[in-house]
């Protein structure tokens, strides 16, 4: 997350948040960040090979296996003034954490970046349900951000049909019908990306995706969060390119939160979810 990018978002978004605190719209420090996991995820050795479903056999030869992932991305920076742009700052203590849990650090990237993954660190782990709290420490002021409710994964029964995956032309669009959300909730903001696989299980560079990775892209979600929100879900022909490839595509139910803390300005954005993902192989 660049510098830039956020001092852009500020400035784009400010007109947003008129009517709220005034405390928090004039805080001098934000935060932007993203917290998401991806579960276990079996993918038939005939998806990745290109045979047809259970050629390798049901006794477990025909699966492979792609471990859970858990990776949190925090911007922390600060302004000098109400219509100022915003700087990274350095030497924070950024931690996440679920309310009442263990913390999580993250490490320092630089010019206001952090992050962490679970690689490597296998109690870093996603909670459904939790109240994920982000926090910034430094000068002895604490800076805190939260998320309420992290969503659970979203089940997309489309994604699993009884092949084990998806038989699509290349360069044909795939769409998917969400299921509706609880009673008296609003539906979780929803994300795809499409990664390709190796016959060896290798992903890729994504060959799309809608989810934001920058400030700009997450603070515009606070005012435009509905596109992300409909029920009926169109992936672009553009993202399954090749003939005769094994796709990943990963779906993320995403919950958004903000400034938990007044001398956090309001218009920090944060979100964190978890993902379901489904296998498609081109023709």
């Amino acid at each position: 997350m660049k510098r830039s990018l956020v001092s852009a978002a500020l400035a784009a978004s400010s007109l947003a948040f008129l009517a709220c605190d005034l405390d928090q719209l004039t805080a001098d420090h934000v935060m932007v960040g993203t917290l998401l996991s991806t579960p276990e995820v079996e993918i038939s050795a005939s998806a990745l090979a290109g045979l047809d479903a259970g050629t390798l056999g049901p006794d477990g030869g025909d699966v492979l296996a792609l471990p859970a992932q858990t990776a949190a991305i925090v911007f922390f920076g600060s302004r000098t003034g109400e219509n100022s742009q915003p700087s990274g700052l350095s030497g924070a203590d950024v931690t996440v954490q679920p309310a009442g849990g263990a913390a999580t650090a993250l490490a320092d990237e630089g010019s206001g970046n952090y992050s962490r993954t679970s690689v490597g660190a296998s109690d870093f782990t996603y909670q459904s349900g939790a109240t994920y709290q982000f926090i910034a420490t430094r000068g002895g002021t604490r800076y805190v951000g939260q998320v309420d409710d992290a969503p659970m994964k979203e089940t997309i029964a489309a994604l699993h049909p009884p092949e084990g995956f998806l038989r699509i032309d290349a360069n044909t669009p795939l769409s998917f019908d969400r299921p509706a959300p609880p009673a008296n909730t609003d539906r979780t903001l929803g994300f795809v990306t499409v990664v390709p696989l190796s016959a060896e299980g290798a992903q890729g560079e994504p060959t799309y995706t809608n989810l934001p990775s920058t400030p700009l892209q997450i603070l515009q979600l606070v005012g435009l969060p509905g596109p992300y929100r409909e029920a009926r879900v169109t992936i672009p022909a553009a993202a399954f390119p090749e003939r005769e490839q094994t796709y990943l595509v990963i779906f993320h139910a995403v919950r958004m939160g903000g400034a938990e803390s007044g001398n956090l300005f309001l218009g920090s954005a944060l979100l964190a979810g978890t993902a379901e993902v489904g296998v498609v192989r081109t023709r």
